[in-house]
């Protein structure tokens, strides 16, 4: 393997002045570029629905002001957890990722740390994540560990079906599910409307992520709905970001959110509605652009519901 660990490349989608590669000991870069810490945008794809979850949760019980704890929690939750799933993925797919453009520079391919190396941090990061697991109540612990099951599974999906985005959907949004119970020690309809909204929400945007990999992945005999669906991508985008919407509306109501919440959806239609009208699938800067900017919807959302129970 090769130990040059100083010059740790780039990764294709990350920031060039990214902090990892500014501020980062040359020791920890290859480590951090696992847990994907120079590509911050997916970590917040992740914790703000816990966040939305745990919100509107506390809004249905009638709280006045968020646990801050619990954020704390389910941030540092989402950073290990994230980063645990994203080695292992990286480990499994260790032959493929040097043989892809965007990938090829990943810590294992580049020859940085040995997939042992990795397996270790995984297990490490894993750790950490069932230690702030085990801070909540016994229905968190068991529906936070049965994610494992998704985490573990996502990997192969891309080999077997051309669904692997609605599979990365259920195993990257179970943290809404997450969120609710921490506060109510259960779920509800409300709980499940939020999640399968979600839901719907990642298998489109990850569908615009996965136009950047179609030809690599065609030639690897790698499935996505990129590939899947082709020119009709945007029409496929209008059936998952509408379900998205529907379902968050009715989590909305069905949590007794009022004007602030209700307000924040609309934007987010704009804002997806955006994505689709402007997105160029053959344009591989466009489709990152479009995919970056989701973290905006998990702002918003989020403003909108902490507006809901501060001011309402």
């Amino acid at each position: 393997m090769n130990q040059n660990i100083n010059s740790s490349p780039v990764v294709a989608d990350a920031l060039l002045d990214n902090w990892v590669d500014r501020f980062a000991p040359n020791l920890l870069k290859p480590y951090l570029k696992l847990a994907r810490l120079d590509r911050p945008v997916g970590l917040w794809l992740l914790l703000l629905p816990c966040w939305w979850g745990q919100l509107l949760s506390e809004l249905a019980a009638g709280h006045s002001e968020p646990n801050i704890w619990f954020m704390l929690l389910f941030a540092i939750g989402a950073v290990v957890m994230r980063g645990a799933g994203c080695t292992w993925n990286d480990i499994i797919d260790r032959d493929y990722d040097g043989l892809v453009k965007r990938t090829a520079m990943r810590p294992i391919p580049a020859g940085q740390v040995t997939t042992k190396q990795a397996l270790c941090f995984a297990i490490a990061l894993s750790v950490v994540g069932f230690l702030v697991l085990i801070q909540f109540n016994s229905f968190t612990i068991l529906i936070g560990a049965s994610s494992l099951i998704l985490v573990g599974l996502y990997p192969f999906a891309k080999r077997f079906t051309y669904w692997p985005q609605l599979v990365l959907g259920l195993t990257f949004k179970w943290g809404a599910l997450v969120g609710w119970a921490a506060v109510q020690g259960g779920v509800s309809f409300a709980t499940i409307s939020l999640y399968v909204g979600c839901v719907f929400w990642t298998t489109g945007y990850d569908t615009i992520y996965a136009h950047q990999d179609k030809s690599d992945d065609s030639v690897l005999g790698l499935k996505s709905t990129a590939l899947c669906f082709g020119a009709a991508t945007q029409r496929w985008l209008v059936l998952f970001y509408s379900s998205a919407m529907v379902f968050w509306v009715m989590a909305a109501i069905m949590a007794g959110a009022n004007t602030f919440v209700m307000f924040a959806l609309s934007a987010i239609m704009l804002q997806l509605t955006w994505q689709v009208l402007t997105l160029d699938i053959m344009d591989e800067a466009n489709c990152l652009a479009r995919f970056k900017s989701n973290k905006v919807v998990g702002w918003i959302f989020l403003i909108g519901i902490l507006s809901d129970m501060l001011l309402s």
